[in-house]
């Protein structure tokens, strides 16, 4: 008999080795989209801050997706929120933000803000879905018209 596939969310290292190359195919993935250089990568030291908490979600161990807390004061951003291609569609997108919304409300955040990009489609649905609204850019995010900054209300 098949043993079905073990899910797991928890705090990381973004540099641990197994978890490295998932950071480094977010970065080929938003180089593709957006290829005029708009998108600074986060870098593995900028997610080991004090103010950030780094997520995966592990199969059976392996690391296939991640999500990033960066804690503002009076909000927290959502930021290298990823899948691995080979997992999307299996509403793992949606159980990673759950996730991270769940850690943030645990830790008494009260607004989550993002920001994300045009070309990414299935990102703005599944935000939209999880009752994020756009907003006014904030933080380091500038306007831009390749970005959309989005916002939501935990409690």
């Amino acid at each position: 008999m098949l043993k079905a596939p073990r899910l797991h969310f928890g705090i990381d290292d973004p540099d641990a080795p197994d978890v490295s190359p998932l950071i480094r195919e977010l970065d080929g993935y938003l180089a593709e989209l957006y290829p005029t250089g708009n998108i600074r990568p986060v870098t593995a030291q900028e997610l080991k801050q004090a103010n950030v908490t780094f997520l995966t979600a592990r199969v059976d161990g392996t690391p296939v997706a991640c999500g990033a807390i960066v804690r503002h004061g009076d909000y927290a951003e959502v930021k290298r929120m990823y899948v691995l291609p080979a997992c999307r569609g299996l509403d793992l997108g949606k159980q990673l933000l759950d996730a991270l919304e769940t850690e943030i409300a645990r830790t008494g955040g009260k607004v989550v803000r993002l920001e994300t990009g045009t070309a990414q489609a299935e990102a703005l649905e599944l935000y939209g879905h999880a009752g994020y609204r756009r907003c006014p850019p904030f933080g380091e995010h500038r306007a831009n018209p390749r970005s959309i900054c989005m916002e939501k209300a935990l409690a």
